[in-house]
């Protein structure tokens, strides 16, 4: 039985973060996964740059709060959910993704979380594992599933190169030369096409 294993940001909502920099006006918010393969190197980073301009968990979560999905995500997100079980693995937190995930129709999402201080700063964030990503889809195996792994950037790779089937997303043009192994989409059209496929059913 199949299953699909997939990212998040940049798939089936904006950048939580590029959002944030547009707002703030905070340039360095923009970078994210696709700029920096290391995400601890990234969130740290993230986390002084809020520190220093006094940005709170509440002044993130109001950005969020007017996000909408990528257009075309919520129907994509209702036909593959009727054709196949669903798993959107993130790198995002539960502090984040709670009004997104309303208007995607709630699918299972598994992510991190934040520690928050009293005053409502961030002081730090919550890894559920190390390389969880891949974790996930070593799990969903061992459940006798045929996992197909679908992301955009470099924290999706581990994932990617551990499912059954592995799909780039509109990835970076650095991140699709690096991982030229990979099959290449870029739109919901060309994705249902390729995942149909590796099912067999077309």
């Amino acid at each position: 039985m199949y299953l699909v294993c997939s990212d998040l940001e940049g798939i089936y909502t904006p950048e939580i973060w590029i959002n944030v920099a547009e707002i703030t006006g905070i340039e360095e918010l923009r970078l994210t996964t696709r700029d920096i393969s290391d995400y601890d190197v990234l969130m740290k980073k993230r986390l002084a740059i809020l520190a220093e301009h006094n940005l709170k968990l509440d002044d993130i979560q109001a950005v969020i709060a007017k996000m909408k999905p990528v257009e075309g995500a919520l129907d994509f997100l209702t036909w593959l959910r009727n054709l196949v079980p669903l798993v959107i693995v993130s790198d995002t937190y539960v502090e984040f993704a709670g009004p997104l995930m309303d208007k995607l129709g709630h699918p299972t999402l598994f992510c991190n979380t934040l520690s928050v201080n009293g005053d409502g700063s961030i002081r730090d964030y919550i890894l559920r594992q190390q390389d969880g990503k891949k974790k996930v889809a070593r799990a969903l195996q061992t459940l006798n599933y045929e996992v197909i792994g679908i992301g955009d950037s470099y924290n999706d790779i581990t994932m990617l190169n551990a499912a059954d089937h592995a799909i780039l997303y509109c990835p970076p043009d650095k991140v699709k030369e690096e991982y030229s192994n990979f099959p290449v989409v870029y739109n919901y059209t060309e994705l249902k096409d390729r995942l149909l496929r590796i099912m067999k059913k077309k």
